[in-house]
């Protein structure tokens, strides 16, 4: 079995339980492992659903070492991705994506997803190729949340973006050399597209042309840029509160 197919840590195994978007085949545990809400749940939750679980010896986890698994590692199916067009076809009003344009760091892409599940996204659009692969450390620095969002992976960044311009998504794309803040564009009442570019080079020529909008994040001092994680955070969570103000205003 290939490591895309092990879950590690608690937040992540039970959350895949919780959701029931992948299919769990074992569970292991560390013997001696100090017992929790958390663990308590996943072994009923085991239970409930005839998953096979054991407590194995420590020695048994050598080989996952180099990941922080707290004890507990799950063996299961592979992610089921979401296709572009069944998505748009059953997308909520007002629905927002975000678009990993080239982000290889499999933390920032599972941080991203964190946050994305938090802010009320609805899917997430990243490429076949120049991007991190959806493993076992972007499900574990999701904390479990991709198991709350459509993930779609494409061929063509380029080629999604389009098709989701030719239904009704206004696409915004970040930039350092922008014009517009970000708070200055309005992601009320209209579906949404924001495009975050990779940790070296940013967002590509060609969907950066694509972009209806091009923003930045105002750097008050003379230093590079955000992380990827961070910007994305900052960006995903100016929707909320546009949208908490909009209700507001309406009320």
């Amino acid at each position: 079995m290939q490591i895309e197919d092990y879950i590690f840590g608690k937040n992540a195994v039970l959350e895949t339980l919780r959701t029931k978007k992948r299919t769990i085949n074992k569970i292991l545990f560390q013997k001696g492992l100090h017992t929790d809400s958390k663990i308590e749940e996943i072994i009923n939750l085991a239970k409930q659903n005839n998953i096979l679980f054991q407590f194995a010896p420590k020695e048994k986890f050598s080989q996952f070492k180099e990941y922080s698994y707290q004890g507990v590692v799950a063996m299961c199916a592979p992610i089921k991705y979401k296709d572009l067009y069944e998505f748009i076809e059953h997308a909520p009003k007002n629905a927002k994506v975000i678009v990993l344009d080239g982000v290889e760091d499999p933390h920032n892409v599972g941080s991203i997803i964190r946050t994305a599940v938090c802010a009320g996204f609805d899917a997430v659009i990243l490429p076949k190729r120049r991007s991190a692969v959806v493993n076992s450390t972007v499900a574990k620095s999701s904390a479990g949340a991709i198991n709350h969002i459509d993930l779609i992976i494409v061929n063509s960044l380029s080629g999604a973006i389009e098709i989701l311009k030719k239904n009704n998504y206004w696409v915004i794309a970040t930039e350092a050399k922008a014009k517009d803040n970000y708070f200055e564009v309005d992601y009320t009442n209209s579906n949404i597209v924001i495009v975050m570019g990779s940790e070296k080079s940013g967002i590509s020529k060609t969907i950066l042309n694509q972009a209806d909008y091009r923003v930045k994040i105002p750097m008050l001092m003379n230093f590079d840029s955000l992380n990827v994680a961070n910007a994305a955070g900052i960006i995903i969570y100016e929707t909320v509160k546009q949208n908490i103000q909009n209700q507001k205003n309406v009320v």
